[in-house]
């Protein structure tokens, strides 16, 4: 069986150490240790870095330990991934203040992910967005992605069909 390969956002990321939402931070360590036994194909493109810069120490220093503890694949947010973030806004699935939540899904839609991993429920993982992104990846050619929880992944509720 194909391994999924998955696109994490910078949320994902950022609840490595979220001591705050407790919840979600130990369902997103269990997702880690899945992908450091190799169970998934890990995507992140240069938003996630470009964000991860933004942190403060030591939180900043802490994800990025995380980040050597897994083989991913570093994609470039290049100038089609901005065209494509665009349409995003353009069909008004999202706000222009959105622009790097669009690229988020414009970068795993062109690295031909399976799955975009995030705990945004307010900006991707709704509806709205999920229904948008479809519409979007099916005009555009792509393939269709399935847009998740980390939560989701982990129990099994998300399959490679």
């Amino acid at each position: 069986m194909k391994r999924l390969r998955i696109y994490l956002d910078t949320s994902v990321i950022s609840h490595l150490d979220a001591p705050d939402t407790p919840e979600k931070m130990t369902d997103t360590l269990r997702l880690w240790e899945q992908i450091k036994a190799g169970e998934y194909d890990v995507v992140l493109s240069q938003v996630v870095f470009d964000e991860l810069i933004d942190c403060e120490e030591p939180k900043r220093s802490s994800l990025m330990a995380y980040l050597q503890m897994i083989p991913y694949e570093r994609v470039i947010a290049d100038s089609n991934t901005v065209a494509l973030a665009s349409k995003f806004i353009d069909f008004g699935v999202l706000k222009a203040k959105s622009i790097d939540d669009c690229r988020h899904i414009a970068a795993a839609l062109l690295a031909e992910c399976d799955a975009i991993v995030s705990w945004n429920f307010r900006h991707i993982v709704n509806p709205q967005t999920i229904k948008g992104t479809r519409i979007i990846a099916t005009t555009s050619g792509y393939n269709d992605i399935i847009i998740c929880s980390p939560s989701m992944l982990i129990t099994g509720g998300v399959d490679d069909e």
